[in-house]
């Protein structure tokens, strides 16, 4: 195993937790904990997962900064979409953290790093 499929793992790996997370909070979590009175229990869980996600952002951010690098993609109009794309959803997570009861931001947040992913998907062939 190369240096390279190393910072190629930890990328993907930061990758599933931060995008695989939020759908499990999509598909799982805010399902069942929707009509709960006390929402404690889901707010700890959003809590713990904004913890998990924002190690797997800087993780992302070095990783994917290397790899852009070395293999010479900062010249490609994707990489330069997909990081516009991902400072406008660390900003949206800053926004949301600050308004937690403006739901509709956890949408936009999950559709945009859906997008970001393809764009990986994009830029690694």
């Amino acid at each position: 195993m190369t240096g390279w499929e190393i910072v190629t793992w930890l990328h993907l790996l930061a990758m599933a937790f931060f995008v695989g997370g939020q759908m499990v909070l999509v598909a799982a979590v805010v399902p069942v904990m929707r009509g709960e009175e006390n929402r404690e229990q889901m707010r700890a869980m959003a809590r713990k997962f904004g913890i998990g996600s924002a190690v797997a952002l800087v993780v992302l951010i070095l990783t994917g900064s290397a790899m852009a690098g070395h293999f010479e993609l900062w010249s490609d109009w994707k990489l330069h979409l997909k990081l516009g794309l991902v400072v406008l959803t660390i900003a949206l997570i800053a926004w949301h953290t600050r308004r937690p009861q403006q739901h509709w931001l956890e949408g936009v947040v999950f559709l945009l790093s859906l997008a970001i992913v393809w764009l990986g998907v994009s830029l690694a062939h």
